[in-house]
């Protein structure tokens, strides 16, 4: 008790403010430490902070060549048809979407990034089916086809 009056005696005299009056500072301090953080002022995590919170674990390309590409509902949006590295040097999985037992589908490009694997089948974790439809066609321009004995990293999926 002593020590936190002594304490307010010299903090109202560095202030220089009356004694036992508080300074005007030390609120706005405690209000400071005990403001809990706001949903708003913190930052969505990118694709790629995701996909590493994810346990990222190595697979060669040619294991995800013709594997399904799934989406919440277990439902098939198409099958991996190709692993690419694009211009800027991300990896994506072209996915055949759309069509009626594989006539009339398209490639769509996928960034590994939104996928998980999950046993023998991909989980688009962070693509929706009405992205995969607004998703352009896949052109392939400036992109690498990787080798099927390639290894790269994928994040692992749970259900």
């Amino acid at each position: 008790m002593l020590m936190q009056v002594i304490a307010i005696g010299l903090g109202a005299l560095v202030s220089g403010a009356a004694p036992g009056a508080r300074s005007p500072a030390a609120p706005t301090l405690v209000a400071q430490i005990e403001a809990p953080k706001s949903e708003a002022t913190e930052q969505p995590a990118t694709p790629e902070e995701k996909m590493r919170r994810r346990w990222p674990q190595p697979v060669r390309v040619g294991d995800l060549i013709g594997l399904p590409v799934l989406d919440d509902d277990d439902s098939t949006l198409g099958h991996v048809r190709q692993v690419v590295r694009t211009p800027e040097g991300k990896i994506s999985l072209i996915v055949s979407y759309g069509g009626w037992f594989g006539w009339g589908s398209r490639p769509v490009a996928v960034p590994i990034e939104v996928v998980a694997i999950l046993a023998r089948q991909i989980a688009a974790l962070d693509m929706p089916p009405r992205e995969f439809a607004a998703a352009p066609t896949w052109q392939g321009t400036g992109a690498q086809v990787l080798p099927h004995d390639e290894t790269i990293q994928i994040a692992l999926g749970r259900r």
